[in-house]
């Protein structure tokens, strides 16, 4: 349309004016009634131009068998006299061959010299060679050089006629000029060939004159008809024009106008009969001359400036005639060239035959008629240009209006194509067997118009002079009339309009033209544009009206669908610029819709009511409840379901409606329903099943969510978790009762054996036994009872979840303490040789010691264990796993948090406490330093306050580096309170002397969730006491219930770990002891060495050093005894608790090599003898054997089945290690060493000193336990909570451990140099000054950020 505000006003007010008046026709203003055309009318003019498309076809050729040709003489004198043609035609685009055709050219040439051309007429040998010396004159650098820039045809020509001649000519007499015929059968075949090459790459179209000429030129120099490929027998073919016939069975267009409207060959037969005299080439070519006369006079039998809207629309679609219609008459010329001579020319200059405006509607058509197609162009004898043909201007202005001028156009092209079209259309509907056109666009075929049809009206609208744009909204007028009346449903529809969009076929190469000129509508007529509105505010109303049909049948089982309407509406009414529908239309036409959906949603909703819920209330169950809603949800999902993709119709969303009718009378219904049940059940004393309550509660929370996402500014009407939490609880206090029954049932029916066949190896998963998958199956399944609910108030559930965790951490307790008990009776029975034992006499007693003895007796047997207690320590391990993963699903800090936030806060009063009563546990100490002159300690435990005021004291255990002592001791106190305690060395004679000291502060703000906790304090000097520390009362917390739980199963898997790990560790001290590492060297124990080994002041013999071998032969009953026993837990216990109890083992090994080498931590020389260089060898290597042994590689696949080597490397084995490097120092440079490593372990100190912990080397007491301290709901609680935490936290302690480097296995060297006494005394009073400063630090640093007493962080908040 124009681009300008005026030409559009001065459009929107023509074609109002259109709509008023009724359309307009090509005889403009002044006809005031339209013919009405019949069909036979309509017949007729269709029939005529199917005749005439048969008369102007390209003449068929047959070949023909003949006789010996005779000598015949050229017409024309010479080649020379031939080529004038080219020479009369002006030098354009349009008469050079194409930039690219000379490389087509030589190919088809090698072809042709190869035999590869499929031609048969190309096959013979002498044309091959005129062929191959052709081509290489063509293929020379400068003569195609040449070529390539004039591109001139008859240059080719020449060349290929003087290399043919010179051929041919080779080996003739002089006499002789047969050669002559042949060089024009040559020379004919190059120029065939030629116009193949424009024909096949698609030049041909663009350059017609150059065609038309090249096919004239072969017809003269065929002019005898002589056989291009001569048979080999007598005689030869020719080929010869095939006469026309004139019967319908040859006239396919003519079959397709019978089809059409339904006339038998016969009677259009008998018609074209008639009127053959009429319906000739002149006539057409007359109506031709006619028409150009008429257009360029402006008459009112063609378009006019009036028909369109802008004059340049109308100049563009003038101009775009010309060309057309002399490549029209160009065709009927050729077809018949005695028309030319009969025709009135007048000279004037040639201006072309061919059109570059994108405008130009039918000259492709027809230039496709006279150039494109499979038969060969006619020829004539002189080149016709048609732009000579000058209308006939004069005769056009003596025609009368009411007068019709012309033969093949009818007076009304656009109302007789239009019943042409319907008529076509309705025909190509019904027959199905029809091939449908093919698309321009590209795509696939649209069944609409048939291949036949669609030629023949190409063929119409060419003859008729239609506007493409014309033809294509005449066709969606008739699409537009046959889909009213219900001749056609909404697919046909879109495919109609998608064949308006995309254009119409009309034989054309470029396959946009049509979709451009459609695009384009300022260069539409105005006729057009009018009937184009008709069209769609007639498509617009019906589309709405079956659309509100169809969506009012959306709730029904199986409803039609609405997307074929909404796709043509949105795709094809409104995004047309056409429609004058407003958006205040449709929004109108939504609010009707969406009315209607409420009222259909509310029948359907009245339906189901009645039909699922008893007539009398006493009949009322929850079944009918849940069946109600069902039906409702169903409805909805498949509502959902239906309109997922297009959830709206035009604004009216079909779920909203029904949701928001329905949903909201179920709640109030279900509220009502509900509540009337419930108080007959309470009435009658009776209890609704909890199942049944479950089942509802799951139904009416769906409904709910439904309701939510489509209403949510709207509340649902129904209460639901506040009306049937009871039946939760209900639940919940069922579990409870039959929690401890489940579990020892399930212990009682365990026989403890792995769950494999017999014969058969267990893999990891059968290594426990069946009750603890019972038992914590039963724990799953109870809280997937809950889970599944998915309960919609998150205070009902965290405190759902509370009470299922305590009856989970009960359940549990109760069956670690039934492990715990079996299993240490298991493992604390006597041996067949200790009961033997205890039944003799004292004296009998110490006379078996004296054999033993003098015996040498050594072997120690390995402890037989039961496999039934390994299989306890694995369920152990397996239930650990599982709690771990139940925790993770509940999201216990996420229930926590939840039940704190709706808690409300206490009040002061009830803050105030007075008084609180601590419960500690001393458990055991590690490590710990060595007073006494044997290696050993008699350690025992004073706990005091900060007032150095005793609070408790522990019993002493004699002998022994880690004692455990397990004593609990209760401690009250109104407030904070900094607890010290001290390890002291009992001693019979003298004072007692400190092993170390640490120290706690207990807070009530700490504990006020009431969870034990434990702690491991590091001593001022070396080693670390274990503490239990909890707070009397309980908290309803499931973070306290699981965090309880969890530590119950880690502290019976540890206590049943060491159980184990003491059966193995007297002979482990055996085997690594002093006595044996001499009788390695002794090779041998005799009397001799025996008195020597007890007078230790004697210098022992030297002898010679025993061989690898011999040191690992010692090792030899250790590793035997490891084996023993390895491959009885091998065979029960799981992989990871096998790694446990090895790693158990190395820390027990690592302890006996480190007393074997270096004596224990202390201020005070020993008394223990160095190492020789021999000595310490044969232990490293012995360290190296152990370590190779506990790591365990296999040797065949290099992979490591034991121990893995982190746990190996553990901090104490790097100690060990690094004593080769200062075992043997002079005493000097091991203090020089020594000083510099404190220097740089008090720079870390003070670097540390802002941290709210002290490192734990220096650490006095309470700083590394109290801030490992958990809290609740941080990232760093509960660090002990589950497995994950618990392997960052070692891991992370291994790794700071091998970071931070110390001297104390320098100072434990230095014990056994007498001279360095006074340093050693000196190091550590250095040691305890700065482990009390930083000690002191820490509690200053606690008491601010606790501000009055209260540590930060007690309870934080996420």
């Amino acid at each position: 349309m124009s681009t300008s505000s005026s030409h559009q006003k001065r459009l929107s007010r023509r074609v109002e004016s259109l709509q008023n008046n009724g359309g307009i026709s090509r005889e403009g203003s002044r006809v005031t009634r339209k013919r009405l055309v019949t069909q036979n009318d309509a017949y007729l003019y269709a029939l005529r131009v199917a005749y005439l498309a048969y008369l102007l076809q390209p003449r068929a050729r047959r070949t023909q068998h003949v006789a010996a040709p005779k000598p015949v003489q050229r017409a024309s004198s010479s080649i020379n006299d031939l080529m004038k043609d080219f020479s009369i035609i002006r030098d354009n685009k349009s008469t050079r061959f194409p930039r690219d055709f000379m490389s087509k050219l030589l190919e088809r040439l090698q072809n042709v010299m190869m035999g590869k051309e499929p031609r048969a007429e190309y096959k013979d040998v002498a044309i091959k060679r005129s062929f191959s010396v052709a081509l290489n004159a063509f293929i020379e650098p400068k003569f195609r050089k040449q070529m390539e820039k004039d591109r001139k045809v008859e240059d080719l020509v020449l060349i290929f006629y003087s290399k043919a001649i010179t051929e041919l000519q080779k080996g003739k007499p002089p006499t002789d000029d047969s050669w002559k015929l042949m060089a024009d059968r040559h020379v004919a075949l190059f120029v065939r060939l030629i116009s193949l090459i424009l024909k096949d790459n698609d030049w041909a179209r663009e350059r017609v004159d150059l065609t038309s000429r090249l096919a004239t030129l072969e017809s003269k120099l065929l002019v005898h008809d002589q056989d291009l490929a001569p048979d080999s027998s007598n005689g030869t073919t020719i080929e010869v024009v095939v006469p026309l016939s004139y019967e319908v069975k040859d006239m396919h267009l003519v079959q397709t106008v019978a089809n059409v409207f339904n006339i038998t060959y016969s009677q259009a037969q008998s018609d074209i009969d008639q009127h053959k005299s009429e319906w000739n080439e002149k006539e057409a070519l007359q109506d031709l001359k006619t028409y150009q006369a008429l257009l360029s006079t402006s008459s009112r039998k063609t378009l006019t400036s009036d028909d369109f809207d802008l004059e340049e629309a109308y100049e563009l679609w003038k101009k775009s005639e010309t060309p057309d219609l002399s490549q029209m008459m160009l065709a009927i010329v050729q077809s018949n060239p005695e028309l030319a001579k009969t025709t009135n020319v007048q000279p004037r200059p040639h201006h072309g035959a061919t059109s570059s405006d994108p405008t130009n509607s039918y000259g492709d058509a027809a230039r496709q008629n006279l150039g494109e197609s499979d038969g060969q162009s006619y020829g004539f004898d002189q080149p016709v240009d048609m732009g000579f043909i000058s209308p006939d201007r004069e005769k056009a202005s003596q025609i009368k209006d009411e007068e019709h001028p012309f033969t093949f156009i009818p007076p009304d092209p656009r109302a007789f194509y239009r019943v042409v079209l319907s008529q076509a259309l309705s025909h190509d509907l019904r027959d199905s067997s029809l091939q449908p056109a093919e698309n321009d666009g590209g795509g696939q075929p649209v069944k609409l118009l048939s291949k036949q049809s669609t030629e023949l009206l190409n063929e119409i609208c060419l003859r008729w002079r239609l506007p493409y744009v014309s033809r294509a909204i005449l066709f969606l007028d008739v699409v537009r009339e046959k889909f009213i009346d219900d001749e056609i449903q909404i697919p046909t529809l879109d495919q109609a309009f998608m064949y308006f969009k995309h254009g119409i076929p009309e034989g054309r190469k470029d396959t946009s033209h049509g979709a451009n000129l459609i695009q384009d509508r300022s260069k539409w007529t105005l006729a057009d544009f009018a009937l184009m509105q008709q069209i769609l505010i007639a498509l617009h109303d019906n589309l709405l009206r079956g659309l509100y049909q169809t969506a009012l049948q959306c709730y029904e089982p199986k409803p039609p669908s609405v997307g074929p309407y909404m796709a043509v509406l949105d795709e094809h009414i409104f995004d047309d610029p056409s429609c004058p529908k407003t958006p205040e239309d449709l929004d109108a036409f939504s609010k009707q819709l969406y009315q209607g959906l409420k009222e259909q949603a509310y029948s359907i909703y009245k339906e189901y009511l009645e039909k699922n819920l008893p007539e009398y209330q006493d009949n009322w169950e929850f079944y009918h409840v849940i069946e109600l809603g069902k039906a409702v949800m169903a409805l909805a999902q498949k509502t959902q379901k239906r309109y997922r993709k297009n959830p709206e119709i035009l604004g009216a969303n079909p779920l909203t409606a029904l949701v928001e009718v329905a949903l909201p009378l179920y709640a109030e219904d279900a509220r009502d329903i509900v509540a009337r049940i419930l108080k007959l059940a309470q009435e009658r004393n009776e209890d609704v099943p909890v199942e049944d309550g479950f089942d509802l509660y799951r139904e009416l929370v769906e409904i709910r969510r439904m309701h939510n996402q489509a209403l949510p500014n709207v509340e649902f009407g129904f209460k639901i978790e506040d009306q049937l939490a009871d039946f939760v609880w209900r639940w919940i206090r069922l579990t409870d009762s039959t929690i401890l029954t489940w579990v020892e049932n399930a212990f009682k029916q365990d026989s403890f054996e792995v769950r494999a066949s017999p014969g058969e190896i267990p893999s990891e998963e059968q290594r426990h036994s069946v009750s603890v998958i019972d038992i914590f199956s039963s724990f799953n399944q109870t809280i997937d009872k809950i889970v599944s609910l998915n309960w919609d108030n998150d205070l009902h559930y965290a405190k759902f979840m509370t009470a299922l965790s305590k009856i989970v951490g009960s359940g549990v307790a109760r069956y670690c303490e039934l492990i715990e008990q079996k299993f240490t009776k298991e493992m604390d029975r006597l041996t067949p040789e200790q009961e033997a034992a205890a039944s003799r006499t004292r004296q009998e007693r110490w006379l078996q010691l004296a054999k033993d003895t003098w015996s040498q007796r050594e072997k120690i047997d390995p402890f037989q264990f039961y496999p039934e207690s390994f299989v306890k320590l694995n369920n152990v391990e397996f239930a650990s796993r599982q709690l771990d993963k139940i925790e993770q699903e509940v999201n216990v800090d996420a229930c926590a948090e939840v039940i704190e936030r709706n808690t409300p806060p206490l009040n002061v009063r009830q803050r105030k406490i007075t008084n609180y009563v601590f419960t500690i546990k001393i458990v055991e100490a590690e490590d710990l330093k060595a007073c006494d002159i044997n290696g050993l300690s008699d350690p025992y435990v004073v706990l005091g306050d900060e007032y150095q005021k005793r609070l408790a004291k522990t019993r002493i255990i004699h002998g022994n580096l880690n004692p455990r002592w397990d004593e609990s001791v209760d401690i009250t106190t109104q407030g904070p309170l900094n607890l010290i305690a001290t390890v002291w060395d009992w001693d019979t004679l003298g004072e007692h002397d400190c092993v170390g000291r640490t120290s706690i502060k207990l807070d009530p703000s700490h504990f006020s969730d009431f969870m034990p906790r434990e702690y491991w304090l590091d001593l001022d000097t070396q080693g670390r006491l274990l503490l239990r520390v909890s707070m009397e009362g309980e908290r309803d917390d499931i973070q306290f219930y699981f965090g309880k739980t969890f530590r119950t199963l880690k502290r019976t898997e540890r206590d049943m770990t060491r159980i184990i790990t003491d059966k193995l560790s007297a002979y482990i001290n055996h085997c690594l002891s002093k006595r044996a590492l001499k009788t390695l060297l002794n090779k041998g124990i005799s009397l001799s060495s025996v008195s020597s080994y007890f007078n230790r002041s004697r210098p022992q013999p030297t002898t010679a050093p025993p061989t690898n071998e011999e040191i690992a032969e010692a090792l030899k009953p250790l590793f035997t005894y490891f084996d023993d026993n390895f491959a009885i837990m091998n065979q029960t216990l799981t992989s990871q608790a096998m790694v446990m109890v090895m790693t158990r083992l190395w820390k027990e090994v690592l302890a006996t090599v480190e007393s074997l080498v270096v004596p224990p931590l202390s201020d005070k020389t020993s008394q223990q003898r160095p190492l020789n260089q021999q000595e310490l060898d044969i232990v490293f290597k012995w360290l190296q054997l152990l370590f190779d042994f506990f790591h365990a590689v296999d040797e065949e696949t290099r992979e490591a089945n034991g121990v893995p080597l982190e746990v190996l490397r553990s901090p104490k084995y790097f100690d060990i290690k690094t004593l080769n490097f200062f075992y043997f120092e002079p005493t000097d440079s091991l203090i020089r060493e020594s000083e510099r490593m404190a220097t740089a372990t008090a720079a870390r100190s003070a670097q540390n000193r802002n941290r709210l912990s002290a490192p734990a080397s220096l650490s006095f007491g309470g700083a590394g336990g109290l801030m490992g301290t958990p809290h609740r709901k941080s990232k760093s609680i509960m660090l002990s909570r589950n497995l994950g935490t618990m392997r960052k936290a070692k891991e992370e302690k291994r790794k700071e451990a091998q970071a931070d480097p110390n001297d104390d296995m320098i100072l434990r060297i230095l014990r056994m140099r007498p001279e360095a006494e006074r340093y050693l005394r000196d190091r550590s009073r250095q040691k305890e000054r700065l482990a009390a400063a930083a000690a002191a630090e820490l509690i200053v640093k606690q008491s601010l950020l606790a501000g009055g007493g209260r540590m930060t962080g007690n309870l934080p908040r996420r």
